[in-house]
């Protein structure tokens, strides 16, 4: 069941525009980066959640293990980006880090959308630069927010 604190995070619009820079953020890369949003991680701290998550959206089965996913507990205010193993070996150390102040500086002031599309472009980026897109490359995940 869909809480009201996942629903009003973000108007239609905003989620339309969420998925437009996902969509925009895949064309050059093989990467796949997915939105999931939901009240609460419960128990668990946002990135044990957010690795949950990951598998239940099947995102460790890409072909070179380059999912990114982009997790909001609304209700908790808490937000954590999983990075899948071969993401992970590629990116800066710092990168996941610099990524998250990006989101959380908008996050703070209450601008879910421009956190979230500034979140998705800055992985994206890094995707397109250590795994650009082929000819012969699928969209192997939805671009549609999930949501619990």
């Amino acid at each position: 069941m869909k809480s009201s604190n996942v629903e009003q995070l973000l108007s239609q619009q905003e989620e339309q525009d969420v998925i437009e820079a996902i969509r925009n953020a895949e064309r050059e890369t093989s990467g796949e980066i997915r939105v999931h949003i939901e009240s609460s991680s419960g128990e668990l701290s946002p990135l044990k959640r957010a690795s949950e998550v990951f598998h239940y959206l099947k995102m460790d089965n890409t072909a070179e293990r380059n999912g990114v996913l982009i997790y909001v507990a609304a209700k908790d205010k808490t937000f954590a980006i999983y990075g899948d193993k071969g993401i992970n070996k590629v990116v800066p150390k710092n990168f996941w880090e610099t990524t998250k102040d990006t989101i959380q500086n908008h996050f703070r002031h209450k601008n879910f959308k421009l956190g979230l599309t500034q979140g998705i472009q800055k992985a994206g980026e890094e995707l397109k630069e250590h795994f650009p897109w082929q000819h012969d490359d699928v969209n192997e995940l939805p671009d549609q927010i999930s949501k619990n």
